[in-house]
């Protein structure tokens, strides 16, 4: 069947633009032929760095017939009514519409039949559309016309079933038209189907599949690196970038003077990545950096890319003396010396400079060092230096090394290994796949930095909305939950917010956030535990305590949340979880006639009448004792396994007891037993919680 084939052809497009306006392109093209009645066999977008492709195939040389039903107005609806339906059908008379009948009585129905255009006819409205209407992150105009694209367009190739598809935008007459790699093309390029025009390209030096230039450019740099007994540092976002830089990738190695091999690998692949796109190559040896570096160029060079080498090598060698110079510039003043100049620096509008946040940093992991099992004079000295390298020239130069440089600089200086390593640290984890400090010193910086963060731009009220979040507050409280958890820190967060908000002074004058921040953890904590795998009513059931209030301890929440999923798999688990609901769902139709909750407390022994509410009163009471002892041990499976045994008596009462007995008295000791029960389980978890 025919094929659409579709090429914007323009000045370069960012490398970081092209998978994105690839699959927006795929999108809109397949949305629109389907809404429009055809049902391609195939869509599939193509970017590079001058052109974006889609190519539809299987689709028939004419649209087909559509039948359209539009409901109208209540038969008898006023003329107003009657005429707004006929304007939007686009028809002048109700003669033109049918009569239908549902429930309601009946309606009017208008029945639209659409004969199916010539498909060209079709592209040739439908590609204008989607052009005009094509989202970028940043777009521009040229010229005097009215279109906005990423870059100014040359040409555009619209061909379908072998013929150019005729329409113009902003002045560009679609044709049959392309070209080939700006330097080493063959010139323009005539193609009038999709295998032509592939092959045409890569006779040109284009290779049109971003992942087929991927593949090449990951294997060719490897190749190269394996030939010298060196590895590849893999990088997927440069490896990605680069893929939209170049149309024919040719891999080369380059080499840089050994000396270089002084400074900090961290520092060497900055100044090869960000300014140079260049990979770093590690030396399995060593362990370290190797002088070498791998690079993507887009040309093919007559001197097998000898002078080219030589262009690539001055250019690093320029980078990296940069570098060498601020290094060793920075390393001549100590951290300690530097803070002063964090004064100078604003934190953010109303809450001070960075001093001021290092300050109260070091003072909040002070406190918070012997819960962590830190020195909190280390702790204090940690967080006071770990913003330091912030004013240091290299960290100005390359900010993705905040952190890094401090750790250098602080072992240079001469500062422990726990301090330089909580500089490094102390912004981690970045993110739920960053890896998540351990060392007590980083994990009491890290939660200061962290919840200083959280509450300084709760107190000025720039709390995160919808999707917003500007300040990444959201992976800040992630951060938190992830030290906390991963490091089985057992702290009090509400304590530890209002002891940053003490150290805020005048900033958090108006006070009162605390609980909505500790709130705002556990919408982050339900996130987390989804995110492992656990489900959301176990993860409700336990977030509250005993008490009502939400759980403090985010340990003990997953030590909770582990022993219920484990009780629920149970048989006896799911049974008893039943039985609350059974008892639940009693006692909250008898407290709504009584408008007065039953009293567990108030359970009268010489009142139990019956064999099966003595024996559910004897087990209580033993469950009771086994689940204070095991939950103040923090034995929560302990604890479950005790309510386990409830499942036996609490079937028979049940089965032979009737709780809304005609002896009033009667009655009330019967809701109370179950108000018990009720409380029992409470230690442990909110069973009202659970679905199913």
């Amino acid at each position: 069947m025919p094929e659409l084939l579709l090429e914007i052809f323009s000045e370069e497009i960012p490398a970081r633009m092209q998978p994105r306006a690839a699959a927006d392109l795929e999108r809109a093209v397949n949305k629109a032929l389907i809404d429009a009645g055809y049902l391609p066999e195939g869509v599939k977008a193509f970017s590079g760095p001058r052109r974006l492709t889609v190519v539809a195939t299987g689709l028939p040389a004419r649209q087909p017939d559509r039948r359209e039903e539009k409901k109208g107005p209540r038969v008898g609806a006023p003329d107003r009514a009657v005429e707004g339906f006929l304007k939007s059908a686009g028809l002048t008379s109700l003669d033109e519409c049918e009569q239908r009948e549902d429930k309601k009585g009946a309606y009017w129905v208008a029945v639209i039949d659409q004969k199916g255009r010539e498909t060209a006819s079709f592209i040739a409205d439908l590609i204008p559309e989607i052009v005009s209407g094509f989202s970028w992150p940043k777009s521009m105009r040229w010229g005097d016309g009215d279109l906005r694209w990423v870059r100014p367009i040359h040409s555009i190739l619209c061909v379908f079933d072998g013929e150019v598809v005729p329409f113009e935008i902003d002045g560009i007459a679609a044709g049959d038209k392309s070209d080939g790699h700006r330097f080493m093309g063959k010139g323009e390029i005539t193609a009038r189907s999709f295998e032509a025009y592939a092959g045409a390209l890569r006779d040109g030096k284009v290779i049109l599949d971003a992942e087929e230039r991927k593949e090449l450019i990951a294997r060719d740099a490897e190749t190269l690196c394996n030939a010298q007994g060196l590895a590849l540092v893999e990088d997927a976002g440069l490896l990605a970038e680069v893929t939209g830089l170049a149309e024919w990738p040719i891999v080369m190695m380059g080499t840089y003077d050994e000396k270089f091999l002084a400074l900090p690998d961290e520092v060497l692949t900055a100044s090869m990545r960000g300014h140079q796109k260049y990979f770093s190559v590690s030396n399995p040896k060593t362990g370290r950096l190797a002088n070498k570096f791998v690079y993507v160029a887009n040309l093919e060079a007559p001197d097998g890319g000898a002078a080219m080498r030589t262009g690539y090598e001055r250019v690093l060698t320029a980078r990296l003396s940069d570098g060498w110079y601020l290094y060793n510039q920075d390393l001549g003043t100590k951290l300690a010396d530097r803070i002063d100049d964090l004064d100078k620096v604003t934190f953010f509008e109303g809450l001070g400079s960075v001093g001021d946040k290092a300050r109260r940093i070091a003072a909040l992991a002070r406190e918070i060092a012997p819960t962590v099992g830190a020195d909190p004079d280390v702790a204090e000295r940690a967080a006071k230096l770990a913003k330091a390298d912030l004013v240091t020239g290299m960290v100005y130069e390359f900010p993705e090394l905040q952190g890094v440089m401090g750790r250098y600089y602080a072992i240079e200086q001469g500062e422990s290994a726990d301090i330089a390593d909580a500089i490094r640290d102390h912004y981690k984890p970045a993110g739920q796949d960053d890896d998540v400090p351990t060392n007590p010193v980083s994990v009491a910086v890290a939660l200061a930095d962290k919840i200083d963060t959280l509450t300084a731009f709760w107190a000025i009220d720039q709390k995160p909305t919808g999707s917003k979040d500007p300040f990444a507050l959201r992976r800040a409280a992630l951060g938190v939950i992830q030290l906390i958890e991963e490091n089985t820190v057992r702290i009090e967060l509400m304590l530890l917010v209002k002891e940053a908000i003490s150290g805020l002074g005048a900033i958090a004058k108006e006070g009162g956030f605390g609980e909505n921040l500790v709130s705002f953890f556990h919408d982050r904590l339900k996130v987390y535990l989804k995110d492992k795998g656990h489900k959301h009513d176990a993860i409700d059931a336990v977030l509250v305590t005993a008490d009502g209030v939400l759980a403090d301890d985010f340990v003990l929440v997953a030590s909770k949340l582990s022993a219920l999923e484990a009780f629920l798999k149970t048989d006896d688990g799911a049974n008893l979880a039943a039985a609350y609901k059974r008892a639940a769902n009693i006692l909250k139709a008898e407290e709504k006639k009584d408008k007065k909750p039953a009293d567990p407390n108030g359970v009268e022994e010489n009142r139990l009448a019956e064999a099966e509410e003595k024996a559910l009163f004897n087990a209580l009471k033993d469950a009771e004792t086994k689940t204070e002892k095991a939950v103040a041990a923090e034995d929560f499976e302990a604890a479950m396994t005790a309510l386990s045994g409830l499942r036996g008596p609490l079937d028979a009462f049940f089965e032979k007891v009737t709780v809304n007995a005609d002896d009033a008295d009667l009655r009330a000791n019967r809701l109370s037993l179950l108000a018990r029960f009720r409380a029992a389980t409470s230690s442990l978890s909110d069973f009202s919680k659970l679905e199913g």
